[in-house]
């Protein structure tokens, strides 16, 4: 691994410990946003791998009334749909006292994914920028958020230049349209958190890491504003 590289990694014996570690800095830099600035921002990523660290962060004794919560990226399916990560959030994260968060969901039934990022755009747009805390998750091609390597916007989606925050995504390999944040307010976020767990994204996160790689997560990890918190477990 390059000695310059932007990140700090915190590997786990358990899935549990990680996720309890993991909801209790999360939460902990939520609150001091809160006390600096009397608001916070969250992102965060769908998938299976963030349910128990979501379900362990609504527990967590944050003033959730003063936090606004979107995603990293969404499918362009229904909300009702078992494969959106906003049906996901509202079953894990926003329950308890956290279900007081708000919530910007980015999928709303527009004609198309590249009209409902649109509409995305604008709510985003809304929110006090840079974002508090992103949570990232990973593919083991390499993929974060929805960049996808072989998505036709996959430029567009890293270019720091982008006045979008959300864009559309069509990669072959994503299996549907996708929505987006772009990479600047990932990028510039105070704090992001990279999530992986299992032996295969281990070795892509090895790879990506390696010298010259241009894997979508390195890219990522190259134009963070701060260093990338890595959180893995076997």
């Amino acid at each position: 691994m390059p000695s310059d590289l932007k990140v700090t990694r915190h590997d786990f014996v358990s899935r549990p410990d990680l996720a309890s570690a993991l909801a209790g800095d999360i939460a902990d830099h939520l609150t001091r946003a809160i006390e600096a600035r009397g608001a916070a921002t969250l992102a965060v990523s769908g998938g299976t791998t963030p349910t128990a660290m979501l379900r362990r962060l609504s527990k967590e004794a944050v003033d959730w009334s003063r936090v606004t919560v979107t995603l990293v990226d969404e499918r362009f399916v229904p909300m009702e749909s078992n494969r959106s990560n906003a049906r996901l959030v509202r079953e894990t994260l926003l329950e308890g006292a956290a279900n007081a968060a708000s919530f910007l969901p980015l999928y709303s039934p527009a004609p198309s994914a590249e009209e409902a990022a649109s509409a995305a755009n604008n709510l985003i747009e809304v929110l006090r920028l840079p974002l508090d805390v992103v949570v990232l998750g990973m593919g083991t091609d390499g993929h974060t958020a929805s960049f996808f390597a072989d998505a036709a916007e996959i430029e567009q989606l890293l270019d720091m230049k982008t006045h979008r925050l959300v864009a559309a995504a069509n990669a072959p390999s994503a299996g549907e349209a996708r929505l987006t944040l772009t990479l600047p307010p990932i990028a510039t976020a105070r704090y992001v958190a990279l999530h992986i767990e299992g032996e295969a994204k281990k070795a892509a996160l090895d790879q990506a890491l390696a010298d010259g790689s241009r894997l979508p997560i390195r890219r990522v990890i190259d134009a963070a504003a701060s260093p990338v918190e890595i959180f893995w477990a076997a």
